[in-house]
């Protein structure tokens, strides 16, 4: 197949992505293999016995604009709001079932009935004051904000924090798990991948989510244009939903996952927090208490992504008044990068793009000698890069889809170990790339 039919094909298929995934009934993913019986480990060893219930039930902050479509059964759309809310999201276990019956399920290779996902009750708790703030003249001849909307931010940000304190205080971990979703994805499908993700991390943590308004029907070209824009729009709304949820008293530590084009609104969001922090004079680790930071296929420029990370090392002046010429300390756990050379939906975006490479096709054999000493120095930076079966329809979703990636990813947040952890079985490719052993069954 010659170059330009390649690219005919790889559209083709990115439509599909955008006509079908997003309106396609969501089954539980397959258990990881870490938990698969006969010898998997356990699952659920610390909830307590009124958490024991089939619904995961999840926090969610968005800047999506209510759903207007009469023949929509989701509470928020596609369309962009001017500000932020957040609430209570269910996601069901359906058909009927109960909490011992999906424990069981939720530890077999091969289930012997069906576990799919549904939206259940959403609950909006806040609304943060609509954007652009008032801003009104002072005596002293100057601008300010106006002092009612001051007031209905301070409670609503109140609110937020309160409610996740109320949902610590029943946590056995004291963290928080952040998933940004990315690109063809409704209110409902992103709160279905936080949900599964919450149920094989162990129910053990606050578990939220920031869904944002990428496009999810339409013109696929069109769509993609306008979720790329959508996706600058979301990073001020997610810079002060992870500022807020920081600043939570009784938050420990942050888990941060994001996928796809989710993956640029967070690193995006990053950076700007890390520059106020470090302006500031104060160690970023130590403000926002990020544990682990995870991109899942990464869709962004190989570039772009590597000054995003690394770019307070080449900038002086950023860190002039650090102590000793020292750099500043990002994170207290890693930064983790899911990486798969056959992710076809990225294909599309690199060629829309024009892009040299995206993140989430990386191989080991893509990063220069140089830099993979550079990131070795740097220092707990990890790509990981998954070859093998494809198990869902695009490769891009093989963090949920495939049980051996999702086993890694549950031993990382989870379990909190290191890619050189024999649990992991991953195979060292260089200072800073690992690769997935071919052994599928060996935990």
């Amino acid at each position: 197949m010659n170059r330009s039919s390649g690219r005919v094909s790889a559209l083709l298929v990115f439509g599909l992505v955008l006509a079908g995934c997003a309106t396609k009934p969501r089954q539980l993913m397959p258990t990881p293999v870490l938990y698969q019986e006969p010898n998997g480990q356990v699952l659920f060893d610390r909830l307590a016995a009124e958490q024991q219930r089939p619904e995961v039930d999840l926090l969610y902050i968005t800047n999506r604009a209510a759903e207007e479509d009469p023949e929509s059964s989701l509470p928020y759309g596609q369309t962009r709001r001017k500000g932020m809310v957040f609430g209570s999201a269910q996601v069901r276990m359906v058909p009927g079932i109960d909490w011992k019956t999906l424990e069981a399920q939720s530890r077999l290779a091969e289930r012997t009935r069906e576990v799919a996902l549904e939206l259940g009750a959403v609950d909006e708790m806040g609304a943060f004051p609509r954007e652009p703030y008032k801003i009104l003249p002072t005596r002293q001849g100057k601008l300010g904000r106006d002092p009612g909307e001051m007031r209905e931010f301070a409670e609503t940000k109140a609110a937020f924090q309160g409610e996740i304190q109320r949902r610590l205080a029943s946590s056995p971990k004291k963290e928080v798990m952040l998933y940004v979703h990315g690109f063809n994805e409704t209110f409902a499908t992103s709160a279905f991948t936080a949900a599964e993700l919450c149920h094989f991390f162990g129910r053990d943590q606050v578990c939220s989510f920031f869904t944002w308004p990428a496009s999810s029907t339409g013109n696929f070209l069109i769509s993609y244009t306008t979720t790329t824009e959508s996706a600058e729009y979301a990073v001020d709304h997610l810079k002060k939903t992870l500022r807020m949820i920081a600043a939570t008293p009784g938050v420990e530590r942050i888990q941060l996952l994001a996928h796809s084009r989710g993956t640029a609104v967070l690193l995006n969001a990053l950076r700007e927090l890390m520059i106020e922090s470090i302006a500031a004079g104060r160690e970023p680790a130590d403000v926002y208490r990020i544990d682990n930071l995870v991109l899942l296929s990464p869709d962004i420029d190989v570039d772009i992504a590597g000054q995003k990370i690394t770019g307070f090392v080449s900038d002086p002046d950023l860190t002039r008044a650090w102590p000793n010429d020292a750099l500043p300390h990002l994170l207290n756990g890693r930064l983790t990068i899911y990486a798969s050379p056959d992710d076809r939906a990225l294909l599309v975006s690199r060629i829309l793009f024009r892009s040299r490479n995206r993140v989430g096709q990386l191989r080991p054999e893509d990063i220069a000698p140089e830099m993979q000493t550079y990131f070795g120095n740097l220092g707990r930076v990890d790509l990981i890069t998954f070859t093998g079966e494809r198990t869902d329809l695009f490769g891009h979703s093989y963090f949920t889809t495939n049980p051996k990636v999702s086993s890694d990813l549950v031993q990382l947040i989870r379990f909190g170990r290191n890619p050189d952890d024999p649990e992991r079985n991953l195979l060292r490719t260089g200072p800073a790339t690992w690769e997935f052993r071919a052994e599928a069954d060996v935990r």
